[in-house]
């Protein structure tokens, strides 16, 4: 897939734009993510929210790691505000959240989707194991 900033692309379920972010999102083409995902409480405002559902996977390189791949459709909402949010290099700093354990990490892209990184805590705290399919909640801060 390729990213595109289509406004016909919003209407998900799975992702929240907090209402103070729409303006300054705009210019991004996360206004029409804002409309298309209801009505955001004020605490909300300036966050998106993302709820990503995949299966566990394991990185085999020099340095192993652990991940879940953001579906399509979460991965073009991100990429319609990534431009807001990153901080170099296409990485996307998230707090992420697993069951009751939350902690704060990047999205990288892979294969034009976003991938989450597992730290090895994080599943050992949630009792995750390869092949697994989890619920992730990422939620991005879309006014920096």
């Amino acid at each position: 897939m390729q990213f595109g900033l289509s406004p016909a692309s919003t209407g998900s379920p799975n992702c929240t734009l907090g209402a103070g972010a729409a303006g300054a999102a705009g210019a991004a083409g996360a206004a029409g993510a804002a409309g298309a995902a209801g009505d955001a409480s004020p605490g909300d405002a300036g966050r998106m929210e993302i709820e990503a559902v995949g299966e566990v996977w394991h990185w085999r390189g020099p340095a192993p790691f652990h991940f879940v791949t953001v579906p399509d459709d979460e991965s073009t909402r991100i990429h319609e505000v990534a431009a807001l949010v990153t901080y170099g290099w296409g990485m996307i700093p998230v707090s992420a959240r697993i069951g009751g354990t939350t902690w704060t990490t990047s999205l990288f892209a892979k294969d034009g989707l976003y991938v989450v990184p597992l730290k090895d805590a994080i599943r050992a705290a949630e009792g995750v194991e390869l092949g697994d399919t989890v619920t992730v909640l990422l939620t991005l801060d879309v006014t920096r």
